[in-house]
């Protein structure tokens, strides 16, 4: 499982569509949300290899986006977690 924010032009790209969307392709669960200080926040969890490109993926964005720093944290999985 691993806990990120994006920093940058994350709001109003469909920055979380994108991660959404991306989550869904490779087979993850978790949540993402916009924070009022236009930062982007979520965690994703699922097999490790995905996760991985998956965080890469945030790394780009979308077309419009400009991501500017990816934090990224690891955290146990939570067994039955669906989000």
């Amino acid at each position: 499982q691993a806990h990120f924010l994006a920093h940058g032009k994350v709001q109003g790209v469909f920055y979380r569509k994108f991660a959404i969307d991306r989550a869904t392709t490779r087979g993850l669960s978790g949540w993402v949300q916009n924070l009022p200080n236009g930062k982007v926040e979520g965690e994703v969890q699922g097999a490790e290899s995905e996760v991985e490109g998956f965080l890469k993926d945030l790394d780009r964005g979308p077309a419009g986006a400009r991501v500017v720093r990816l934090d990224r944290s690891v955290r146990d999985v939570v067994e039955g977690e669906k989000g």
